[in-house]
């Protein structure tokens, strides 16, 4: 159920209402644009046996004057064809208003003081803050919004040390993955000098005497940062005060370069616990130290000297010449070896340690090991597998607090340390609740929770006395009343049943006359669960309909479905999605002239794949920073990963598989596809941008006088994650600009 940083976005739907959508009118059926030329190259590539043309590698160098002189093309084509569109104010005005309401992150308690951020609406980025108690007022601790005058650096992550006397945090840069962690003084708000580059997919874990932190990290690319294959990421730790050249170096290997460790420290302080991954798979090993055995490090230390200019070693105002410090391996033991399941460390009572598993059960359980007897036939099961996906836990004031999976919505269970049931934590509705922030001795726990059409509220609940309250409501332009979601279930090609969220106005005509968009994603083991969206929010306001199908390939009921949706069984995860637009369609909610379809990374290789399928069943097709060229996607960034999901070209029979799904490779002339708008990102090192521009591109080409196959790319933007909130604006506006002429609306 665990998964690196992988994405996924959600967007909604429209109708006339308001007066800001008018009347139908013809959809356009044929376009006068005049594409970019995109010259075609000879590269051909063999696949066993199998000659595969690939005539827009260039586009791979995303740096080249003839990339970006398209880049600059497509932008410009793009940008004058959503100018043309009317409407454009009044739909920006609404987004605006909708957008602008406080966002709360569930705090998290630290030395007597209560950490949260904080959005004010339409702020670029979040602000983190710091309070003395829940009801006092706070103090802006870190503002991302002065880093940047455009808003693009985002505080991906941070991490709060146990005396609340220091905050580490990493910021990104334009939408990457890469972070550069730093540390600030709590009480003073200023920086220690500590600056940590090359951290990918890490979190940073405190040691409990707040010396310093775990955090992961690469060596920093010879070239391409953003294009570049993620290898040998290595576990280190920070000692405040030190240059990242003399961090300890405590757990690699040399052996496998796909391998990535996450150090976790327990709440006692006692146990580093070391998950380790070597694909987006959900099984990973586990390893651990006694942190109370102090290892000596084999060179001494310049002493640490304070000066007026901060922490550090200093002579002078200058940083002091340091002895060469050795990287010494730290030794570790492994607990668990096998690469068989998932585990999910979640704290310990002593010796004792808990882990969310779904070894021997594929909708997950909870288990202890003694680290004094770790064999298998000792671990005892504390909360046994049910009928519904234990989706994640936590252990707050020595109780479990457990939270379900029942079709694909939120409950909350509550446990004893033994796992007898004490009952659960009351839930307003059909929706989302996430966070249950806390540590082992805390009494408190605070969680969000929201659905597609309430705004996320936070709760605080007192472990202790069993009862709880909304801690921040926020206020929103929107009147949830009018609306209702709808859960149904229909039949995919094979005989499964599958879920589907509807959501839309309370009294919804069934006469398949309903603007609606369809969202999926379908992969990575990632459930897509109920949460509010101000740009959902504003197609409801407009009499849209909003669909979510919890597609096979996803988390949404464990292993078996997740399982039953990759490598060579993915094309059960396009009937699924191909199943709910005709359902949609044969109960009338909408019709083939009225449906678009969207998602983002694993979803818009969904959403590219069966416009390409099924090219009659839908007006439009958003595929957002889609893996879109099956057959190269391990040779970008992190993309290696991906192969659990996806499989390898290098096994024929997953070759077949990815070759006949591969959006770029199925493109074909003469076919009347759905307008298609590609949205990617210039700094997508995650998803490779190259992806979108070949199938752009190709897309193109194939027919260049049929409806509009566009691409928009946004220059200092990244996968998603961070994105400014101006930005998000403007990507909004313009993608529903385009559905609106797509399905023949005007203003």
């Amino acid at each position: 159920m665990r998964h690196p940083a992988l994405l996924s976005l959600a967007c909604a739907v429209l109708i006339a209402a308001s007066g800001l959508i008018g009347p139908a009118a013809a959809a356009d059926s044929t376009n006068t644009l005049t594409y970019p030329v995109a010259k075609k190259g000879s590269q051909v590539d063999n696949y066993h046996g199998t000659q595969v043309a690939d005539p827009y590698r260039w586009l791979e160098t995303i740096d080249a004057p003839d990339t970006r002189a398209w880049i600059e093309a497509e932008n410009k084509l793009s940008s004058a064809y959503l100018a043309q569109i009317p409407g454009r104010d009044r739909l920006k005005q609404r987004l605006t208003e909708l957008w602008n309401f406080e966002r709360y992150s569930p705090p998290q308690l630290r030395g007597g003081k209560y950490f949260y951020t904080r959005n004010d609406g339409l702020q670029n980025q979040a602000v983190l803050y710091v309070a003395d108690a829940l009801d006092a007022t706070p103090r802006v601790l870190l503002d991302p919004n002065a880093l940047s005058a455009d808003g693009t650096v985002a505080l991906k992550s941070y991490s709060i040390s146990e005396d609340g006397k220091y905050l580490a945090y990493g910021l990104s840069s334009g939408g990457s993955d890469w972070e550069e962690w730093h540390v600030l003084d709590v009480d003073t708000g200023k920086a220690t000098g500590d600056v940590l580059k090359w951290v990918k997919f890490s979190t940073a874990s405190w040691r409990r005497d707040g010396t310093g932190f775990f955090y992961s990290c690469y060596d920093e690319p010879k070239a391409e940062a953003l294009k570049a294959a993620n290898k040998f990421q290595k576990l280190y730790f920070h000692r405040l005060g030190d240059d990242q050249a003399d961090d300890e170096l405590f757990h690699e290997d040399k052996d496998q370069p796909d391998w990535r460790f996450n150090g976790e420290v327990s709440d006692d302080g006692h146990w580093l616990v070391i998950s380790v991954n070597r694909s987006t798979e959900p099984k990973n090993l586990v390893l651990y130290r006694d942190l109370a055995k102090r290892h000596e490090e084999k060179q001494p230390k310049a002493p640490r000297i304070t000066t007026a200019q901060g922490p550090g070693p200093k002579v002078g105002g200058k940083r002091a010449q340091k002895q060469p410090r050795k990287h010494v391996l730290t030794p570790v033991e492994t607990l668990i070896g096998d690469w068989n399941a998932s585990y999910e460390f979640l704290g310990n009572s002593k010796n004792v340690l808990y882990f969310l598993t779904d070894l021997d059960a594929p909708r997950y359980r909870i288990v202890a090991i003694d680290l004094n007897n770790p064999d298998k036939a000792h671990w005892k099961e504390i909360v046994a597998e049910g009928k519904d996906t234990l989706q994640s836990a936590r252990i707050v004031n020595h109780k479990i607090v457990a939270t379900y999976m029942k079709d694909a919505h939120s409950e909350v269970r509550l446990f004893d340390e033994k796992g007898a049931a004490l009952g659960e934590i009351a839930l307003p509705g059909i929706g989302t609740a996430s966070g249950f922030s806390g540590r082992t001795d805390d009494a408190e726990t605070f969680y969000t929770f929201s659905s597609y059409t309430t705004p996320p509220s936070v709760y605080r609940y007192d472990l202790s006395l069993f009862h709880g309250g909304v801690l921040r409501t926020p206020k929103v332009a929107f009147d949830p009343a009018q609306y209702e979601t709808q859960q149904i279930f229909y039949t995919s090609r094979d005989g499964t049943r599958v879920p589907m969220f509807i959501t839309a106005k309370k009294g919804m005509a069934h006469n398949g006359a309903n603007s609606t968009i369809l969202y999926g994603y379908g992969g990575f083991n990632i459930p897509v669960q109920p949460a509010f969206s101000p740009a959902v929010a504003t197609w409801l306001d407009l009499g849209g309909v909003y669909a979510v199908a919890n597609l096979r390939g996803g988390g949404e009921y464990g292993r078996d479905w997740h399982e039953a949706g990759i490598k060579t069984h993915k094309q059960n995860v396009f009937d699924d999605f191909i199943g709910a637009a005709e359902c949609l369609i044969k109960e009338k909610v909408t019709s083939e002239q009225k449906l678009v379809i969207r998602g983002g990374s694993n979803g818009g290789l969904l959403v590219a794949a069966v416009e390409l399928q099924r090219p009659d069943l839908f007006a439009a097709a958003i595929p957002q920073v889609g893996v879109l060229d099956m057959l190269r996607f391990r040779d970008f960034t992190i993309g290696k990963a991906w192969e659990s999901d996806y499989g390898s070209v290098d096994d024929a029979d997953e070759f077949k598989a990815l070759y006949a799904y591969s959006p770029l490779h199925n493109v074909k002339s003469g076919i009347d596809y759905p307008a298609t708008l590609i949205l990617t990102g210039d700094h997508d090192d995650r998803v490779f941008p190259a992806h979108s521009f070949k199938f752009a591109a190709t897309l193109q080409a194939a027919d260049p006088h049929g409806r509009p196959a566009l691409i928009r790319i946004e220059t200092r933007a990244g996968h998603g994650q961070g994105k400014p909130t101006s930005m998000q604006i403007d990507e909004i506006t313009d993608v529903y600009l385009f559905i609106l002429k797509a399905l023949g609306q005007t203003s």
